[in-house]
């Protein structure tokens, strides 16, 4: 298990290497209350052709949760932070929901790190700062775990729940022990984060992905931050809010078409 200091904490992260080590380096982020283990069904795929960096987000996974609030600039100079440790210069950034806004705002604040952006279910203002304020006291009232079949609906088509029960049992497993106060810090930075303003600062090619029946960031919103980006690429797949578990081969091969098409970097 590989940990960096940064910032004060350990940062947990995992690297799966292309045999060349020359390879663009491919940074992954995560859903809230989900962990590096998201990304299972991409990994393969992905370090064929890329040195792959995944990460648990401050407050989530094995990395640390210090005392919160948090803030999107805490998560990307976590992030840069990270870049540092392993002299990662420039990379191509692909992150979901939480994992997106942090992409958003690395795109838009830290453009010379980023090479190419993937933001998949997730809009420059994510919901309302009430419903994150009240989803925060319920986890330090409650737990994480008690959000966690709620929450899991919501990620989740039923035939989807019903025809890979292992799958979803692991992905509820990660998040039912997600540390409480961490959850709830970072849904406080997710209430408080609104990068719509700044949208036309981001320069990287960039793909917006999102799940036809998602319920947690709406298709619109979404497509309303395609729409915002210069030259943005939008895709739908027919899934809810995990969409790279869901609808894994389609994310997978739609995320390696942008990333390798004659236009790549």
């Amino acid at each position: 298990m590989s940990f960096a200091n940064i910032n004060g904490m350990r940062l947990h992260y995992r690297i799966d290497a292309a045999e060349r080590s020359e390879a663009p380096w491919l940074v992954l982020a995560n859903a809230l209350g989900a962990d590096v283990t998201m990304w299972a069904p991409q990994i393969a795929a992905f370090s064929s052709r890329f040195r792959v960096l995944r990460f648990d987000t401050r407050g989530l996974g094995c990395s640390d949760a210090p005392a919160g609030p948090y803030t999107v600039d805490q998560w990307t100079h976590d992030v840069l932070g990270l870049f540092d440790a392993l002299s990662i210069e420039r990379a191509h950034f692909c992150g979901l929901s939480m994992g997106g806004l942090i992409g958003i705002a690395l795109g838009v604040r830290h453009a010379e790190r980023i090479d190419r952006l993937v933001l998949a279910h997730t809009a420059a203002k994510i919901g309302t700062s009430e419903v994150w304020q009240a989803r925060a006291q319920q986890a330090r009232l409650q737990g994480a775990c008690a959000l966690a079949d709620a929450t899991l609906q919501r990620w989740f088509s039923p035939a989807f729940a019903a025809r890979e029960p292992i799958v979803h049992a692991a992905i509820r497993d990660a998040f039912v022990h997600a540390d409480s106060e961490g959850y709830a810090s970072n849904c406080e930075a997710i209430g408080a984060a609104d990068l719509r303003a700044e949208l036309g600062a981001i320069r990287a090619p960039t793909l917006v992905m999102t799940g036809r029946a998602d319920p947690s960031v709406p298709p619109d919103d979404s497509r309303a931050l395609a729409a915002a980006v210069s030259g943005a690429r939008f895709v739908e797949l027919d899934a809810q809010h995990l969409s790279n578990i869901e609808r894994a081969e389609e994310f997978t091969q739609t995320v390696l078409d942008f990333l390798t098409g004659a236009t790549a970097a």
